[in-house]
């Protein structure tokens, strides 16, 4: 092998390997700061889901990390709030390709709140009940249906809702 070819190889594999990472850790920032894909390895201890996730609310802050099933692999951080059927979740009507990926593919995935996996199925919310959701989601967080997470954004009472249920 010659130096030019050793040099390709070094180049590719410094290459891959930095990919890899990226990946495996590196997230990008969102508009709150929140980073929105942080790889693709959700972690967590796989844990049946409880029979009421409310007290969750107090003991874990936000986000919570989730994971979809099939393709794209990444991991996603989402602020949520926990109710005693399972757990409401929402996103700016901006297009998310996690809520897409719902609405085309289907909601299986996992939910890690805190140090605890769970096996979860999502449906997308319409209607009241999409704003009952809202309301509980924004007093979480601390905030009314007028209000945005920043200037120029969407007011809570547009976002995308959707609920997640034990499978």
């Amino acid at each position: 092998m010659n130096k030019r070819e050793l040099t390709g190889i070094l180049i590719g594999a410094v290459l891959l390997a930095g990919v890899l990472s990226w990946m495996f850790t590196a997230p990008y920032l969102g508009n709150e700061g929140l980073a929105r894909t942080p790889g693709v390895i959700l972690g967590g201890t796989a844990t049946p889901a409880p029979d009421d996730f409310t007290p969750l609310n107090e003991s874990v802050p936000l986000p919570l990390l989730m994971k979809q099933s099939g393709f794209p692999p990444f991991v996603t951080y989402l602020s949520w709030v926990g109710t005693p059927d399972g757990v409401i979740t929402a996103t700016h009507p901006d297009g998310s390709l996690w809520a897409q990926h719902v609405r085309d593919h289907g909601g299986d995935g996992w939910l890690r709140i805190g140090e605890a996996t769970y096996t979860m199925e999502a449906i997308e919310i319409f209607g009241d009940e999409r704003i009952a959701m809202m309301e509980q989601w924004g007093a979480k967080v601390g905030m009314t249906l007028d209000d945005s997470l920043y200037e120029g954004a969407e007011p809570l009472r547009n976002f995308e809702v959707f609920f997640w249920e034990p499978r």
